[in-house]
């Protein structure tokens, strides 16, 4: 039978990891840019994220800009965006079916191997969306350090890392790691049943009659 605590331990982190996602999509600062270099003007800083872009002045002032046009953004944010929102639906669709399947819960409490099935089921879909999340981030942030080294950008027009990755970095990997908890928690085959022995032979059966 599966552990109930080790269902919930891995249930707690995907979730957390599902909140992470959702902050890291909604977050500017997926890459800001770069100070590396001698002539780099501190006044202000600027930060890119998927819906909006922002500029910070020294004086504190944040001036913010949403992007107006879908088919005018770049290929990668629109990829980035798809892969994080497709990441956050199936971490959800795995929430209301492990809260069905985990052991801690009422719903099919009669059929406890059917239950198992359903909470590998959630698992397999956290790892999933994990999956996606940590593609989503990966991607943007290899794209981020191409153009940080590629000599013909302007050293005015590099930008970092910003903390969105960092955020969606982690919440990746709690989501991926709570959902193998989840799957590697799952019963056996014969779990809740007996086992069975094969019938012996009556020690008192008559023999044959010889003439």
């Amino acid at each position: 039978m599966a552990n109930a605590g080790i269902q919930l331990l891995g249930f707690t982190l995907a979730f957390l990891g599902f909140i992470g996602s959702i902050a890291s999509t909604i977050m500017v600062e997926w890459k800001a840019s770069s100070y590396a270099g001698d002539n780099i003007i501190t006044a202000q800083a600027m930060y890119e994220g998927l819906w909006k872009s922002c500029a910070s002045q020294s004086t504190g002032q944040v001036q913010c800009k949403v992007y107006d046009s879908l088919l005018q953004l770049p290929g990668i944010v629109q990829g980035t965006r798809g892969l994080m929102l497709s990441s956050i639906l199936l971490c959800f669709i795995s929430i209301l079916v492990d809260m069905v399947g985990m052991r801690c819960t009422t719903c099919m409490a009669d059929q406890p191997e059917q239950k198992d099935k359903v909470a590998l089921a959630g698992g397999v879909i956290f790892i999933i969306a994990g999956v996606l999340a940590l593609a989503g981030t990966s991607w943007y942030g290899h794209r981020i350090a191409a153009d940080f080294y590629n000599p013909f950008t302007p050293t005015n027009s590099r930008y970092e890392f910003g903390s969105a990755l960092f955020v969606g970095w982690g919440a990746a990997s709690l989501i991926i790691i709570g959902g193998s908890f989840l799957c590697c928690n799952c019963s056996g085959k014969d779990s809740g049943k007996s086992p069975r022995y094969p019938a012996s032979r009556s020690a008192g059966q008559p023999g044959k009659d010889y003439v």
